[in-house]
């Protein structure tokens, strides 16, 4: 058997999610493909992949040695490209993971760049509010927004983000400005939560951070709905600055109680530590570290002005 035909086949299998789509990627037969991942199932005295009508599924120990295969396979290919030439263009699948309202506002435009700059590389945008284990998910490179609690993965930093509270001008005139938290009792706000409604914001006060409690106007489930109905007058909103900047750009919102606002989360990109970094996942970094560092910049100007 060899290992190496055999762990492609495998990584092919799981990436198509069956038998026939791989047969097809990598133009092999079908009973090749099937033959090759029985002998390297038969070989480790493990089943790596659950067998159905219609579709294929990694065991648990089936994702363990995808991961190790797929690491494996791209130290080899980056091997044969320090080899055979170094200026060879990436190519290649790239899954990149980030928040939602951040990856859809600062991501997807940087990553719509990167697949111009580079036509050999097919990428899969991953927008979802949680955190991603990239081993499990196949994920090569996650966008995070806090404090990094993995150590096993390297960072590269992007700057940091804040969370405001923001108002329209007009409801500001109407109810009055807030200058300390715990009158957010009685004014008029706006949560949102995928889990509900909040009943009490986050501030910093003589170093510690506490909840306050709020009155709750109107409750929604995204941070969008919740800042068009603070632009249109009902009340006070708290989100993110990234999610808040546009609104405060155009002088439809003013941030309040911004000396009470926690500490700044980083942002930071993310990706497992290999020995070798694959061609395309160093190229997608080199690319989108300092754009996306400068859109957080330029987030953090706006603030600065808004302040001024």
């Amino acid at each position: 058997m060899d290992r190496f035909e055999s762990m492609s086949a495998f990584v092919a299998v799981a990436k198509a999610g069956g038998f026939s789509a791989a047969s097809r990627a990598l133009g092999i037969p079908l009973a090749t493909i099937s033959r090759r991942v029985a002998e390297l199932e038969a070989e480790l005295g493990v089943r790596l992949l659950h067998r159905s009508t219609r579709r294929v599924a990694l065991t648990e120990p089936g994702q363990t040695f995808f991961a190790a295969c797929r690491r494996t396979l791209d130290d080899l290919r980056d091997a044969e490209e320090a080899v055979c030439g170094e200026y060879r263009a990436p190519t290649g699948d790239l899954t990149v993971t980030a928040p939602v309202g951040f990856g859809r506002m600062h991501v997807q435009p940087v990553a719509l760049e990167f697949l111009a700059a580079y036509p050999q590389i097919n990428l899969r945008l991953m927008l979802v509010d949680r955190v991603v284990s990239l081993v499990e998910e196949q994920v090569d490179v996650a966008l995070r927004i806090s404090e990094l609690a993995d150590s096993s993965l390297i960072a590269r930093p992007l700057g940091h983000v804040r969370v405001v509270v923001s108002a329209s001008p007009a409801y500001l005139a109407r109810c009055g400005v807030p200058t300390h938290p715990r009158e957010l009792g009685q004014h008029d706000c706006i949560a949102w939560s995928t889990l509900g409604p909040l009943n009490s914001w986050w501030f910093r006060e003589s170093g510690l951070d506490r909840a306050f409690p709020v009155r709750v106007r109107l409750s929604t489930t995204i941070a969008e709905s919740a800042l068009a109905a603070a632009e249109a007058g009902v009340g006070l909103a708290q989100t993110t600055c990234y999610q808040a900047e546009q609104g405060v750009r155009a002088g439809s919102l003013a941030l309040l109680l911004r000396e009470f606002e926690c500490a700044p989360l980083p942002v930071n990109l993310v990706y497992a530590s290999n020995r070798l970094l694959p061609v395309k996942l160093r190229a997608f970094i080199d690319f989108a570290v300092p754009r996306i560092a400068a859109r957080v910049r330029a987030i953090s100007e706006t603030l600065e002005r808004a302040a001024a």
